[in-house]
């Protein structure tokens, strides 16, 4: 089985390049944007006429939450043309599509949410109101896929970390050799995911047995288990690399943003565990597996 990755260069191409040789099943090939440009349909077709993919698995995305909101052109020239894009070719191949999308297709209004959703939180079904220009065009580009054909996963996730690239973990372990002191919000309260681990879900679809995967296309929520703050996962961080640091709690209204946050973003993992079989470590301890 070949799969196809795009997005080869980020934290989730990264992870998946990096647990591949575990699949010697399936033969990969990743694109990163040199080599595959989502954005050009003629691209995405020369491509996929010569690797003649039985999965594409896109993890291309503009992913710059607070840039979007002055290059919404360009977020949604990749997040919707792109997967639109990416969408078609994968009908005239019959490749399977597996797309990774956000839980910042949610505005995180936890007053709105049912008493299910409030103890389990967001599920497949709770209806999407993004309140930023990345979770619009995330959410445009999830309906773009949705009427080009039916044989796709679309993949939710949240707060993906990992070894790799730029990531809100390495970012606390910088500025902890830089400062003394760090103040991180305590307002906002979702789910990290180490992308580690979305990547050995993803797989885990690819190399289900075809009648399974074939009868359960759809839209997925993934991300570890359990749920903090942004101040949580830091101290966390501090906690599992031993480091000593004043960490200070504050509000978002402390923490001004171009772009508007969901203040909570909790997602309920049961449909793709009780479809698919997959066990979800809490986040903690997947944190403890990371070495950087």
């Amino acid at each position: 089985m070949v799969v196809l990755v795009t997005g080869a260069n980020g934290q989730l191409g990264q992870s998946l390049q990096f647990i591949a040789p575990n699949y010697p099943e399936l033969h990969f090939v990743f694109c990163s944007s040199t080599g595959l440009d989502i954005t050009n349909i003629e691209n995405c077709e020369s491509v996929f006429f010569k690797i003649k993919p039985d999965y594409c698995i896109n993890a291309a995305a503009y992913t710059a939450v607070d840039k979007a909101e002055s290059e919404p052109e360009k977020a949604y020239l990749i997040n919707v043309v792109g997967a639109r894009n990416v969408a078609e070719v994968c009908k005239q191949n019959s490749t399977v599509l597996l797309h990774i999308s956000t839980d910042f297709v949610f505005d995180g209004d936890f007053s709105k949410l049912s008493p299910r959703a409030q103890s389990r939180g967001y599920s497949e079904n709770d209806i999407p109101n993004p309140t930023g220009v990345y979770g619009q065009t995330k959410l445009d580009g999830e309906k773009a896929i949705q009427a080009v054909f039916e044989n796709y996963y679309i993949i939710r996730t949240s707060w993906v970390y990992s070894q790799f690239g730029n990531n809100f973990m390495k970012t606390m372990l910088r500025l902890a050799s830089e400062r003394d002191s760090i103040s991180v919000v305590n307002d906002q309260i979702g789910t990290p995911t180490n992308a580690i681990d979305l990547a050995e879900s993803l797989l885990k679809i690819v190399t289900s047995n075809f009648q399974l995967l074939a009868s359960n296309y759809g839209i997925y929520n993934f991300s570890n288990e359990g749920q903090c703050s942004w101040h949580d996962f830091a101290k966390k961080i501090f906690e599992i690399n031993n480091i000593t640091i004043n960490l200070q709690a504050i509000p978002t209204s402390r923490f001004p943003t171009l772009a508007n946050r969901p203040a909570y973003s909790v997602l309920d993992k049961t449909k793709i565990k009780t479809t698919f079989g997959i066990t979800i470590k809490k986040w903690e301890e997947s944190l403890k597996t990371i070495t950087i």
